[in-house]
C-alpha cells in the first residue's frame, strides 16, 4: 500500500493516480486530517499491512524509525516535482516491489536515494 502525507497536494496526488499509482492518502482514505506526526502516524503505520509512507516532514527521517512492517520515504524536493519523484522511487531496482522497500527509510533528492534498513549500521546511496 501507498500511503502520502496529507502535506502532498491534490495535483501531486492526481498525476500518481493518472500513471496508475494507486494511494492512499492521510485524511482522505486513512486516518484523519490533523494526525500528529510521530506520535499518531507511525502507530498507524504499524497497523497497515506492509505500506510505504511517502512525505515531506523531515522527521521521518531518522534511522530509528526503520521497521520490518513498513518503509518511511521523506522527500527532499520541490513540491512540485513530488509525483514525478515518488514514481522514480517506485521504479528505481532496490525499491520496486514492497519486499524490498520494507525495513527502509528513505530521503529522496535531486540526484538520488539515501537509505537506512533495518539492522544496518550505515545508510546506503543510490543515484539516479
Amino acid at each position: 500500500m501507498i500511503v502520502l502525507d496529507e502535506n502532498i497536494d491534490e495535483p501531486q496526488r492526481r498525476r500518481l493516480e493518472m500513471w496508475r499509482i494507486r494511494v492512499r492518502q492521510i485524511g482522505v482514505e486513512v486516518g484523519r486530517l490533523g494526525m500528529k506526526d510521530l506520535n499518531e502516524i507511525i502507530p498507524l503505520l504499524h497497523g497497515l499491512r506492509r505500506s510505504t509512507f511517502f512525505t515531506r516532514d523531515r522527521d521521518f527521517y531518522d534511522p530509528g524509525l526503520a521497521h520490518h512492517n513498513y518503509c518511511l520515504v521523506y522527500l527532499d524536493i520541490k513540491p512540485t516535482e513530488t509525483a514525478q519523484f515518488v514514481r522514480a522511487f517506485l521504479r528505481r531496482h532496490g525499491f520496486r516491489t514492497q519486499a524490498e522497500r520494507l525495513g527502509k527509510v528513505a530521503r529522496v533528492h535531486q540526484t538520488g536515494i539515501i537509505y537506512w534498513q533495518v539492522g544496518a549500521s550505515k545508510s546506503a546511496r543510490v543515484r539516479w
